[in-house]
C-alpha cells in the first residue's frame, strides 16, 4: 500500500507542479489570442445573459436538454465546492496571500478556454437513447475518427468516472461529515446517510431532476456565502486595503509583509495559486462541458459565453471572498490549513456561530457538486457501458457517498486527485485539435451568422480546390487548423 501511495504521490506531483500547469494555462493563453480576448469582449454580453435570464422555477428540462441558465448553474454547482472554501485556504497558507494574484491569473485565462470547451460541446452534442447529450468523448471522436480517438475517448470517460463519480464524490462527503461533526457534533455517518439518501432521491429523477435542483440551489447557496463574507468584511473593512496589498505584493516579492507567511516564495505563489485555481474553476479538465452541451441555444458561442461567467463566480467572487475574510481577520498568522483556517477567520467575528456557518455553507457547496460529478460521471457510463449501466452506476456512487462520509483515506484522496489531473490530457488534445472550429464559429456568432456550422475532418491538402459545399480553406483553417465543410 505504501508503494502504490509513493507512486500515485509521484505521478501527482508531476501533473499539478509541473505538467497541467503549463498545459492549462498555456491552453489558455493560446485561446485567449486566438479568440482575441473573448473573455474581455464579451464578458458583459456573458453577465447580461445570466442574470438577465435567472428563473428559479425555469423552463421545464427534457430530453430535448436545459435552458442556458440551468446549464450554467448545473456547471456551477460542480465548481463551486468545498475547494472555494478549503482551496483557497489551503493555497493561502503554503503559497501566501500572492497565490491568490495567480489565481486569477490562470482563471483569466482559463475563462478562454471554458468558452471553446462549451463551444464545442454545443457544436458536436447529439442525441443517446432519445436524450440530447455532449461533452468531451464526442468532440474528441468528432476529430481523431479512429482507434486513437477511441482510445482517449475511452480513456477520458474511465478517468472521470473514478475522479468525480466516485472517489471525488467521496471527498465531498467527507467534507461534509467532518464540517457536521466539528461543528454540532453529528456523526459523519449518520450525515453521510442522509446526504446519501437525497442525492439518490435527485439522480434517480435524471437530468431534469437535477437541473430543477441546481438552479435553485446554486443561487440560495452562493448568496448565503456571499452575505456572511460580506458580513466579515464590513466588520473588519480597515484591513481591505492591506490585504489586496499583501495579494499584489507577494505574488512578486517574496518578502513578507503583515499577515504574510514565513517560508512563502514566489515560486511557491504560483505553484499553489494557479493549481488550486484550475482545479476548483475546472476550466479546460472537460467536466463541465456535459452540463453546457444540453443547454438550448441558437449558436454554440451563446453558451460559451454563459459559461465564461461561471469560471468568473467561481474564482473572482467566491474564492476572492474566501481570501480577503482569511486576510482581513489576521486568520493566517493562527499556523491553521484548509477549511480549520477559514472556520477560524469567520469565528473571528460570528464567535462559535462561525463553524456552523461554515458546516452549511460546505454541506451546500459539497452537495451540489456531488449532483454535478455524478451527471457528468454519468454521460460517460451512458458512453462506455449503455443506458443498462445507469442505475448500478447510481447505487455504487449512494454507496460511495456513504463511505466517504465516515472514513478518509488518504490514497483515495490522492488518486481523486490523480485522475483529475490524467483527464485533462485526452480533453484538451481534443479541444486544441478542434481549436480551428472554435475560431469559425466564434468569428460566424459575431458576424451574426447563427446558421448551424456543418463540419467535418478532411485530409489535409492545401493545393487542391475546395470540395462543393466547402468553405475557402483561409476561411476555414485561420492559420494552422484542419479545414471544415461548412
Amino acid at each position: 500500500m505504501d508503494f502504490i501511495m509513493r507512486a500515485v504521490e509521484a505521478v501527482n506531483g508531476f501533473l499539478w507542479d509541473f505538467a497541467l500547469l503549463f498545459l492549462l494555462c498555456g491552453t489558455g493563453i493560446y485561446f485567449t489570442i486566438r479568440l482575441r480576448f473573448v473573455q474581455v469582449r464579451k464578458f458583459i454580453a456573458g453577465i447580461k445573459a445570466v442574470f438577465g435570464n435567472i428563473r428559479l422555477r425555469g423552463e421545464k428540462a427534457n430530453k430535448d436538454g436545459m435552458s442556458s441558465f440551468q446549464s450554467l448553474t448545473t456547471a456551477v454547482a460542480a465548481q463551486v465546492g468545498t475547494g472555494n472554501i478549503a482551496g483557497a485556504a489551503t493555497a493561502i497558507a503554503a503559497g501566501g496571500p500572492g497565490a491568490i494574484f495567480w489565481m486569477w491569473v490562470s482563471a483569466f485565462f482559463g475563462m478562454a478556454t471554458i468558452f471553446a470547451e462549451a463551444t464545442l460541446a454545443q457544436q458536436f452534442k447529439t442525441r443517446v437513447d432519445g436524450e440530447v447529450t455532449g461533452g468531451p468523448v464526442y468532440y474528441i471522436r468528432a476529430f481523431f475518427t479512429g482507434k486513437f480517438g477511441k482510445f482517449l475517448a475511452g480513456f477520458f470517460s474511465v478517468a472521470i468516472v473514478l475522479a468525480l463519480g466516485f472517489m471525488g464524490n467521496m471527498v465531498q462527503s467527507n467534507s461534509i461529515g467532518v464540517s457536521f461533526q466539528s461543528a454540532f457534533g453529528f456523526p459523519p455517518l449518520a450525515v453521510g446517510a442522509v446526504v446519501a439518501l437525497v442525492a439518490a432521491f435527485i439522480f434517480l429523477g435524471g437530468a431534469q431532476r437535477i437541473s430543477s435542483v441546481t438552479e435553485k440551489l446554486v443561487p440560495l447557496m452562493a448568496l448565503l456565502y456571499v452575505a456572511g463574507s460580506l458580513v466579515v468584511l464590513a466588520a473588519n473593512f480597515r484591513h481591505i486595503p492591506d490585504a489586496f496589498a499583501q495579494i499584489f505584493v507577494l505574488a512578486f516579492s517574496p518578502q513578507a509583509i503583515a499577515g504574510g507567511v514565513a517560508g512563502a516564495t514566489v515560486q511557491k505563489a504560483i505553484r499553489y495559486g494557479v493549481a488550486r485555481g484550475l482545479f476548483s474553476n475546472e476550466a479546460g479538465m472537460g467536466s463541465t462541458p456535459h452540463a453546457h452541451a444540453r443547454a438550448k441555444v441558437k449558436h454554440p458561442c451563446e453558451q460559451g459565453v454563459v459559461a465564461m461567467i461561471g469560471v468568473f463566480i467561481d474564482t473572482f467572487v467566491v474564492l476572492t471572498l474566501t481570501a480577503l475574510v482569511i486576510l482581513t481577520t489576521g486568520a493566517l498568522s493562527s499556523g491553521k490549513d484548509g477549511a480549520e483556517l477559514a472556520q477560524h477567520a469567520f469565528n473571528s467575528v460570528f464567535g462559535a456561530f462561525g463553524n456552523g456557518f461554515i458546516a452549511v455553507c460546505m454541506l451546500f457547496f459539497a452537495f451540489s457538486t456531488i449532483i454535478g460529478w455524478y451527471f457528468f460521471g454519468e454521460v460517460n457510463v451512458r458512453h462506455l457501458l449503455g443506458k443498462k449501466a445507469v442505475k448500478p452506476y447510481a447505487a455504487l456512487v449512494v454507496l460511495f457517498i456513504l463511505l466517504g462520509s465516515g472514513l478518509k483515506v488518504d490514497l483515495v484522496w490522492s488518486l481523486s486527485d490523480m485522475f483529475n489531473g490524467l483527464m485533462v490530457i485526452p480533453n484538451l488534445i481534443g479541444v486544441l485539435a478542434l481549436s480551428g472550429v472554435v475560431v469559425l464559429l466564434c468569428r460566424r456568432y459575431e458576424a451574426g451568422n447563427l446558421s448551424p456550422l456543418q463540419w467535418r475532418r478532411q485530409p489535409r491538402r492545401r493545393d487542391r480546390a475546395p470540395a462543393a459545399g466547402t468553405a475557402a480553406p483561409a476561411e476555414a483553417q485561420g492559420g494552422d487548423e484542419e479545414e471544415t465543410g461548412v
